[in-house]
């Protein structure tokens, strides 16, 4: 892009300004938002790979730039940050076709796609999602339990112990944050590591059940923990607190294992 192309970003960036502040807010005040931040920065690192020699101006973009504005403006009436979102994405798509062509945005289809994550979802989708995967979390680790020969009781999302303690899956015990954080590092590690769709998709089917086994082994050892030590000293124990970070820890090395497991294979002998 010359400095006689700079205009277009310089203007796009003045117009979604608004879009902008009203995700970096969602960002900063969600948990499993705060990888936003970090989404237009791996979006830009992937302009590097796309080649640089583009045809440029195609006047069909002014379409994709039309459209989006209409959806923008409907995000503002509405409120929706997850409507001004997309319309932010739809514009930079609709951006790179009027510099580029249809072209250029074939080929930074990862970078223009990735900017998707950055996107907040909207409540009516994400909340009945938590409230699954907590009644998921529940039913799994107190089978787990119940196997290994603890006599644990259900009650929706609250767990019985034996001794008379009882604990609740909380939001945050969901592993909604691993999930939502997981899959877009999923999509960036397989993106920049291998060239071969198969082994892409491998990564980035592998997320989900990473974020969802170690959430729930973070669960089990919770209630094994209050079983030893008793609920107060857990629940208000700083190990308690960071345990939402070691499991999704875990959940990324797992990944990069993965990752490096299928790079041997590709690699030549």
């Amino acid at each position: 892009m010359t400095l006689r192309d700079a205009w277009l970003p310089a203007l796009l960036l003045v117009v979604f300004a608004p879009a902008l502040a009203a995700m970096a807010s969602v960002w900063s005040s969600v948990d499993h938002y705060s990888h936003g931040f970090l989404v237009p920065l791996v979006s830009f690192a992937a302009l590097g790979r796309a080649p640089r020699r583009l045809p440029s101006f195609d006047r069909r973009g002014l379409v994709g730039l039309a459209l989006s504005l209409a959806v923008y403006v409907a995000g503002l009436v509405a409120g929706s940050v997850t409507l001004q979102g997309l319309a932010l994405v739809g514009a930079v798509a609709g951006g790179v076709v009027l510099l580029f062509g249809s072209t250029g945005l074939r080929r930074w289809a990862f970078p223009v796609g990735f900017l998707v994550f950055m996107v907040p979802l909207p409540a009516p989708l994400i909340t009945p999602l938590i409230l699954e995967l907590q009644f998921w979390v529940s039913a799994v680790a107190v089978a787990l339990l119940r196997a290994g020969g603890v006599p644990v009781l259900r009650e929706g999302n609250v767990l019985e112990l034996p001794g008379g303690e009882s604990l609740f899956v909380a939001e945050a015990c969901s592993g909604i944050t691993s999930l939502v954080t997981l899959v877009p590092l999923a999509v960036a590690l397989a993106y920049f590591a291998h060239r071969r769709f198969g082994r892409r998709a491998c990564i980035v089917l592998a997320a989900l059940p990473a974020a969802l086994a170690f959430n729930l082994l973070r669960a089990v050892a919770t209630v094994a923990a209050v079983r030893r030590f008793g609920g107060e000293v857990v629940i208000e124990s700083p190990l308690h607190e960071m345990a939402g970070l070691v499991t999704f820890s875990l959940a990324c090395l797992t990944l990069v294992a993965l990752s490096a497991v299928l790079g041997r294979r590709q690699a030549p002998a």
